[in-house]
């Protein structure tokens, strides 16, 4: 199926829909990716390939009978933790998508989350072999960004969704806790998904939300604020620059329009830790929620929308993160339950995408999806990664 690797998942509905090409085929083409990807990738623990066959031709005998299914023939990865019986893999396969495959995500005990785990080896960053494309959703970042599915499902209970899409160059949106059952009894980790496009964040929202779309949001003249460290972050000059740049473009364009507003919040992590962990430090956990929860609130009424980088700095290697705290800049809004987004601003230096943060009021994931979409607009990115070349060097590269 020619350039199947870099069509959206809309783009595969609406060819299943007009019929213009079978489902079976459009999982053909997603399983020779794999396997053409695969022994290098090493995105996915466990492989679908009969299942995924046998669930296109009932989808094809359901649409050539005048089903409508809104993601009829996509197929999807899905982050092993989830699994098959996941609220979200259960909303997606009823709306028409077929699962290739379980993608990876770390061993128990890998520190914040930021490797895949496959018993073939670690799973690589799609633009950089060397590079981990973070986690825990790593496996579904890379899948997506190798050209493999569209769409993967992801977790985000730290940044976990966000922080692959950024090191990975894709979209991952963090619904507003509380909006989709949680993952955990803290209720901190929301689904979600990697998606390459747009449309598709916007398009994977309306399915697990279960409405017909999301609402609009206003478009032009959202006041913005920035922060490149929350106040507290040991965040990398490149990182911010480039994120930064990535707002400009949107001012540029009159989409945002700057407001002076302060962004400091107190450090996140030992409140995280004591409220995932329950127990010991739950008082002082408290004490630094409602101290950021008010923040934030101040903030909100002030601003509709907070810009920060995604991460605090590139992809690590495999060997680990040493001091680096990469979930530093996601956390905190995993405790306060604002809803955020991570959109591919640029690349660095070493040829890494690098992801823009934005941030708004509960319940207003079409802010984040119309953000997305003006960026996309302004400054389209590559629909699946483009390694490094045997000198080191982008063989193509974003505008930074």
């Amino acid at each position: 199926m020619e350039a199947y690797s870099e069509l959206d998942a809309a783009a595969i509905a609406a060819l299943v829909a007009r019929r213009d090409v079978s489902v079976v085929e459009v999982v053909r083409a997603a399983l020779a990716q794999k396997r053409a990807t695969e022994p290098t990738l090493r995105a996915f623990r466990k492989d679908f390939t009969a299942q995924a066959l046998a669930e296109a031709k009932e989808i094809d005998r359901a649409v050539a009978e005048g089903a409508r299914l809104r993601l009829a023939g996509v197929p999807i990865g899905v982050k092993a933790w989830g699994g098959l019986d996941d609220f979200q893999t259960v909303r997606l396969r009823r709306e028409g998508c077929v699962v290739i495959g379980l993608t990876s995500v770390p061993k128990s005990t890998t520190g914040w989350q930021t490797w895949g785990y496959t018993e073939r080896g670690p799973t690589v960053n799609p633009w950089c072999s060397d590079r981990t494309p973070g986690g825990s959703s790593a496996g579904s970042a890379a899948a997506v960004m190798a050209g493999v599915v569209p769409l993967a499902t992801a977790s985000d209970g730290a940044g976990s969704t966000r922080i692959p899409a950024a090191w990975c160059g894709a979209i991952g949106l963090k619904p507003t806790n509380g909006r989709l059952p949680a993952r955990d009894s803290a209720g901190l980790n929301v689904p979600g998904a990697i998606v390459r496009s747009a449309r598709d964040a916007a398009l994977h929202m309306s399915v697990l939300l279960d409405e017909a779309a999301i609402g609009a949001a206003k478009d032009k003249g959202l006041a913005a604020t920035w922060s490149a460290n929350l106040g507290y972050a040991d965040v990398d000059s490149e990182q911010a620059e480039i994120a930064w740049a990535a707002v400009g473009r949107l001012v540029g364009a009159g989409h945002v329009r700057w407001h002076r507003a302060r962004a400091d919040l107190l450090d996140p992590e030992p409140a995280w830790i004591a409220i995932r962990g329950g127990g010991d430090g739950l008082v002082a956990a408290e004490t630094v929620r409602r101290v950021n929860n008010a923040r934030l609130q101040q903030l909100f009424n002030d601003v509709d929308v907070l810009f920060t980088p995604t991460t605090p700095g590139p992809p690590h290697g495999h060997q680990g993160p040493g001091s680096t705290m990469s979930v530093s800049l996601t956390w905190a809004f995993n405790i306060s339950g604002h809803p955020a987004i991570s959109i591919p601003a640029g690349q660095a230096a070493d040829g890494t995408p690098v992801g823009l943060q934005a941030v708004v009021r509960h319940g207003e994931e079409g802010v984040l999806l119309r953000l997305a979409a003006d960026l996309e607009r302004l400054n389209p990115w590559p629909k699946r990664a483009q390694p490094t070349g045997p000198d080191g060097q982008p063989s193509a590269r974003l505008r930074p």
